[in-house]
Parts: C-alpha cells; sequence; structure tokens
C-alpha cells in the first residue's frame, strides 16, 4: 500500500467515526434536547473519550452541522449542472431539489430537528453562520449568471439573491416542520419562491 493510499484509508476511517457520532449526538438531542445533553452523553453513547470527541468537534453544535460544507457544495455542483440559458432564479430553485428531496426524506425527524434548531438560540445563530457559508459559496456561481463580476463586491444582486433564496428556504423548512397537514416541502419551497419571483 502506498503511503497516500494510507492517507486515504485514514481519512476515511475519520469521516466514517466522525459521521457515526454526529448520527449519535442527533438522536441524544432528539430524545432529550439539545441544552439537556452534555458533550459526556454523547461521549457515553459513542464510547468515546472527551479527548476523542474533542479531536472530531470543536464544539457540541458542531455535530449537528456537521454536513455543512459537503451540502453547500452539493448545492453549488447542482447549481453548475444548471442550464447554461435558465434564469437564475430558476436555476437556484432548480438547483435545491436533492437538497429537498434528501430533507423530505427524512420526514419526521427533520421536522424535530428544525424545530429544535428554530427553538434553540445556540443552534439558530449555528444555522445563520451555515447560511452566510453557503452564500459566499454560492456567490461566485450566481454572479455569472446574472452577468455581473463575480468579484464584484460593489453589486448587490448576487446577494440579495441568494439570500432571498436561503430565505424561500428557511421557511418553507419552518412551514413543513410547524404543521401537521401532510404539505409537501417541494410545494411549500415553490410557495415561497413564488413570492420573489
Amino acid at each position: 500500500m502506498t503511503a497516500g493510499a494510507g492517507g486515504g484509508a485514514r481519512t476515511r476511517a475519520r469521516q466514517a467515526v466522525r459521521a457515526q457520532v454526529a448520527a449519535m449526538a442527533v438522536d441524544l438531542f432528539l430524545e432529550r434536547g439539545f441544552e439537556e445533553t452534555t458533550v459526556e452523553d454523547i461521549c457515553a453513547r459513542a464510547e468515546i473519550s472527551r479527548s476523542t470527541f474533542f479531536r472530531y468537534f470543536p464544539s457540541k453544535e458542531d455535530t449537528l452541522f456537521e454536513r455543512t460544507a459537503d451540502t453547500g457544495r452539493a448545492w453549488l455542483d447542482a447549481l453548475v449542472a444548471r442550464p447554461a440559458g435558465e434564469q437564475p432564479w430558476a436555476a437556484l430553485r432548480g438547483s435545491l431539489d436533492p437538497r429537498i428531496e434528501q430533507l423530505a426524506a427524512g420526514g419526521e425527524n427533520v421536522k424535530r430537528l428544525m424545530r429544535l434548531i428554530v427553538a434553540t438560540p445556540a443552534l439558530a445563530a449555528r444555522h445563520r453562520e451555515k447560511n452566510a457559508y453557503w452564500q459566499e459559496l454560492l456567490r461566485p456561481e450566481v454572479a455569472r449568471r446574472l452577468g455581473a463580476e463575480p468579484g464584484d463586491t460593489a453589486d448587490p444582486r448576487a446577494d440579495a439573491m441568494i439570500a432571498a433564496a436561503l430565505g424561500c428556504l428557511d421557511a418553507a423548512l419552518k412551514a413543513w416542520a410547524s404543521s401537521d397537514r401532510a404539505a409537501e416541502l417541494p410545494v411549500l419551497l415553490d410557495r415561497a419562491m413564488s413570492v420573489v419571483d
């Protein structure tokens, strides 16, 4: 085995452990609540030490948002893959389809997580940080689709459009999570985005 192959295997193993610990933490948050769950509780469930936990996660909040970068890159990839001539707003909506399908497939657990994020100040703050990161990630592609210079910070159009899309996504998710009615998440997102279109 080459050194590179060994490093790749170690990275995959680390990612697998990180994902497993995060999943156990989320289960605990849903069972007990975020504030009521301690790092020690997560360590006990995952059968790891505190020092091991903090090698994988800087904070308890990070267990819930551990896939932020991957999810943002997946959204960017979906946006880049949209037809070149598609209107930017329509491209943003279409690029959200894979994420919406993934969230909807999570069903009640995702709804409970959304309610937890909204109700917990520390998680709501981390959610806003995640959205800011996604905005930075998407800006060059949205600017390109608007015919703007990606690096032109004096042109607010790309930021405004991404912020509007994120606001619509959050509004749709909140409506979906807070309702017992059987409204489909894609329908709610379409409804939210239609008022901006």
